[in-house]
C-alpha cells in the first residue's frame, strides 16, 4: 500500500468539504409558534423564518390575496407543528432583519414549493438568485396560474415576475 503524499491528503478533504457545500443541508427543526404573515413565521425557540425564494402579499397593506396566504401556511405549518428548516447553499442564511432564509419541510412535503402549487405565493429570486428549487416554482407557480389556482383567480392583473416581489393590488374581502 503506497503512502499518501500530505498535498495528496489535503485535495481530498478540501474536495468533501467542497462537495459537502454543494449539497442540501438541514439547518435543524423546530416547533411553530406563530405564523406572522404567507412567508413568514417564529419558532417557539425565538428563531423567525422566512421562507426562501416565495413571497406572499403583504398583510395589513390590503393586498388581495393576504390573508389567505397567511391561512394557507398555518395550514401547511400549524402553531404547534414540526417543520424541518433548509438551507439553500446557494442562497443568503439570513435576510437583512435577521430572519433565518429557509424552505421548510413538513411531514416530508417542501412548504415553499406547496404554496406556490396552491397559488398562495409567487416564486420571488430576490436579488436574481436562483436556488435549488428555482425551476420547480417557477413550474408550479405557471401551473397554478393557469388553472387560477388562489391569487391568480382571486387578484386580477397579478403578474409572474419572479423578480419582483408579489403585487396583487388591493381588492375588498381578501
Amino acid at each position: 500500500m503506497r503512502l499518501m503524499t500530505a498535498a495528496a491528503i489535503a485535495a481530498l478533504v478540501l474536495g468533501g468539504v467542497y462537495l459537502q457545500a454543494g449539497t442540501a443541508s438541514s439547518s435543524g427543526a423546530g416547533i411553530v409558534a406563530t405564523v406572522y404573515d404567507g412567508d413568514t413565521l417564529t419558532l417557539r425557540d425565538g428563531r423567525r423564518v422566512r421562507l426562501v425564494q416565495i413571497d406572499t402579499p403583504e398583510l395589513g397593506s390590503g393586498e388581495c390575496y393576504s390573508r389567505a396566504a397567511r391561512t394557507a401556511l398555518r395550514n401547511l405549518a400549524p402553531p404547534g407543528g414540526r417543520v424541518v428548516l433548509e438551507v439553500d447553499v446557494a442562497l443568503d442564511r439570513v435576510d437583512r432583519y435577521g430572519r433565518l432564509l429557509r424552505y421548510i419541510r413538513r411531514s416530508g412535503s417542501n412548504v415553499n414549493l406547496e404554496l406556490v402549487r396552491r397559488g398562495a405565493a409567487t416564486p420571488y429570486f430576490y436579488g436574481g438568485d436562483r436556488g435549488r428549487y428555482a425551476s420547480r416554482l417557477m413550474s408550479a407557480a405557471r401551473a397554478a396560474r393557469a388553472a387560477k389556482r388562489g391569487l391568480w383567480g382571486a387578484c386580477p392583473g397579478t403578474r409572474l415576475d419572479p423578480y419582483a416581489p408579489a403585487a396583487t393590488g388591493k381588492r375588498r374581502g381578501r
